[in-house]
């Protein structure tokens, strides 16, 4: 595992969000995924892939402010400050500051999110 690599993976997560691509979620995120979100409700990866797949909430738009990655052997943990907006099914537009940590495990060559904690960065 190498930081380029790190870097493909979180931009290939960040268009499957934008693009609301069940399948690249899907293999994405690993079987065992805890996602704390902005709301400190935990989510598994099931109920995580829900939500785009219900289109419950709908992003427009990700933009990355910073990034810092760091490697452990067969995991990377991301760090991301991004600019998010888009809506909620209810026509609620959404939108701010968030900081996303990701911990990102190796398997069989593969990256895959393991761990993810989201929370408003104002």
């Amino acid at each position: 595992m190498n930081q380029a690599k790190v870097i493909e993976y979180e931009e290939m997560l960040r268009s499957a969000m934008l693009s609301n691509n069940i399948e690249l979620l899907e293999d994405l995120l690993s079987d065992e995924l805890i996602f704390v979100n902005h709301l400190g409700k935990w989510l598994s990866k099931e109920e995580d892939i829900n939500v785009h797949r219900s289109k419950s909430l709908d992003i427009a738009g990700i933009e990355v402010l910073e990034q810092e990655i760091k490697l452990f052997q067969e995991l990377a943990v991301t760090v991301t400050k991004v600019a998010l907006n888009g809506s909620l099914a209810t026509g609620a537009s959404i939108g701010g500051e968030y900081c996303y940590t990701r911990v990102w495990k190796d398997v069989e060559g593969k990256l895959k999110i393991v761990s993810c904690h989201c929370s408003s960065s104002a």
